[in-house]
């Protein structure tokens, strides 16, 4: 079977699944980088093979980025070729990584550092809703729903639907931004010259945005949806509560942000102090 035909079938097979956009280019590119290296028909790469590959290309790259590019040949050989090439592979432990995030200061500052309407209005909306940058593509102007208050997110990642609440603080910016997509006959909430906005688009707004905050850390959308969680939490809003708002199938996924609340570890109390207090009230 020829890298072409092979890398068709692949992609009927996640099509079918309904697997998302972005996982069919992943896994279409991983398959297509192995098959290259290791240039056979892909009915006679191996298990050695995958290991050549990953030893020769991925040994500097992250435990996840081995583990997506692991899965994805299971996938494509399990489903095409009946058989997987990936099971003698002992996968690598995921690097047990705190995600970047922004203080409340700090996401002031980049919202205010845009002087660009448009794009003041999608970070604001990436921050106050907790969105992924697929989801903030994928936003219509009738998911929107102002009477009360609120916005759906369609077949998330998870296939999940869900809620996300409007802030009154752009109620009147988005208002004017639905108009001016009405007026061009768009149904998606933001869009640009050539169409539908790309997440390369978003990224690039967001990191220019930054620089221009002065904020010296590593910003990318996904920061502020990090950042809407974490001062959820740190405002005292229940986990479970913040679970919904991210659409988190499990709880675990969002547990992760009760290590990174810097303010709420800020009020735990140093046992010295506790002791050195009790000293002092003794003495006195």
């Amino acid at each position: 079977m020829k890298k072409e035909e092979f890398l068709k079938k692949l992609k009927i097979e996640l099509k079918i699944s309904k697997n998302s956009e972005h996982t069919i280019k992943n896994y279409i590119k991983a398959n297509s980088d192995l098959i290259e290296f290791c240039k056979k028909q892909p009915e006679q790469i191996n298990e050695q093979n995958v290991k050549e590959y990953i030893a020769e290309n991925l040994s500097d790259k992250s435990s996840s980025t081995i583990i997506l590019f692991l899965s994805a040949i299971k996938y494509a050989y399990s489903s095409i070729l009946r058989r997987d090439i990936t099971a003698g592979i002992k996968r690598p432990k995921r690097e047990k990584k705190l995600p970047e995030v922004l203080t409340k200061d700090e996401v002031r500052k980049l919202i205010s550092s845009c002087n660009n309407k448009k794009s003041k209005l999608m970070i604001s909306l990436l921050y106050a809703a907790g969105l992924r940058v697929s989801e903030l593509i994928n936003l219509k102007i009738n998911n929107l729903n102002f009477g009360e208050k609120i916005g759906q997110i369609k077949q998330a990642k998870g296939r999940k639907d869900r809620i996300f609440n409007i802030p009154s603080f752009i109620f009147s910016d988005l208002k004017k931004q639905i108009k001016k997509q009405k007026e061009k006959k768009q149904e998606y909430l933001f869009t640009g010259s050539k169409g539908k906005l790309t997440a390369r688009n978003i990224q690039k707004i967001v990191k220019r945005a930054a620089k221009k905050a002065g904020i010296n850390k590593d910003v990318h959308c996904h920061t502020l949806r990090h950042s809407f969680a974490t001062h959820l939490l740190e405002d005292g809003i229940d986990i479970r509560k913040i679970q919904e708002l991210l659409g988190h199938s499990n709880l675990s996924t969002t547990q992760i942000y009760t290590h990174i609340s810097r303010e709420e570890l800020k009020k735990i109390k140093s046992p010295l102090d506790t002791l050195m207090d009790q000293r002092t009230e003794k003495n006195e």
